[in-house]
């Protein structure tokens, strides 16, 4: 399939979460008292836009403003790991099988879903592990509904015109205005679909993100470095809050 060109090798990026768990259980042994509170961060975007890009290079930023290791989670990572049974397990050693946050999610979505429950159910849950451990972006997957209960999770979307996003997948997957802009039409209707029929919301709704920026009038690197800075201002506001509590 062509629209794999836009997506960085899973291989790596499994490799990069193996490191992530692998950091935290040395964490948990290392330290007596309750650890900070960590972020999550999640990206959402039109079909066509660079959320990849801005991805890898929000996760580069916050590895080097916190001297953690951050992990980039998107659906091709989570099917990979639902087959590596060990890596599955070590993620969900930090949801209880009743966990109330995920009944809590799973209680607002669309009944529509129950159709693919366990599926469902598994991909819930592996989502909502990683972003109680925080240092982690994760990239569409209804991140944004699905994580809202969670402390210190901040969400961004991007969004353009069609020009640009049919611009965008031309020069990235060498095909013809025309396939791009099929491309395009087509999986945006079923990330809608998904949205709507499983979690009951709109990913289109700006109510669900902290911000939303123009990918046409921001170049990836912008995007990041702009994300960075505000969960930086927002972690230290909340430390200084809490602080004075």
């Amino acid at each position: 399939m062509p629209e794999n060109l836009l997506i960085p090798s899973v291989d790596l990026r499994i490799g990069s979460l193996e490191e992530y768990n692998r950091r935290q259980k040395e964490k948990v042994a290392a330290q007596l008292k309750k650890p900070k509170p960590r972020p999550c961060i999640t990206i959402s975007r039109e079909f066509g836009c660079e959320g990849y890009l801005v991805a890898e290079r929000l996760r580069e930023l916050m590895m080097q403003n916190s001297g953690d290791e951050w992990v980039m989670i998107d659906k091709a990572v989570l099917e990979e790991v639902s087959r590596r049974h060990n890596i599955s397990e070590e993620i969900l050693q930090t949801l209880g099988e009743n966990n109330r946050i995920l009944n809590d999610v799973l209680a607002t979505f669309s009944p529509h879903w129950k159709s693919d429950q366990d599926y469902f159910r598994l991909l819930s849950r592996h989502i909502l592990a990683l972003a109680e451990q925080g240092n982690v972006i994760i990239v569409d997957l209804g991140g944004a509904i699905i994580t809202r209960h969670i402390e210190h999770s901040w969400h961004f979307r991007l969004y353009g015109s069609e020009a640009f996003k049919t611009a965008t997948l031309v020069r990235r997957l060498h095909i013809e205005t025309e396939a791009a802009e099929k491309l395009m039409h087509r999986q945006q209707k079923a990330r809608d679909h998904f949205n709507t029929v499983f979690l009951d919301q709109s990913g289109h709704d700006p109510a669900l993100y902290d911000l939303l920026f123009n990918n046409e009038r921001n170049a990836p690197g912008i995007i990041a470095g702009s994300i960075a800075d505000y969960v930086k201002a927002r972690m230290h506001a909340e430390h200084h809050a809490g602080s004075h509590a």
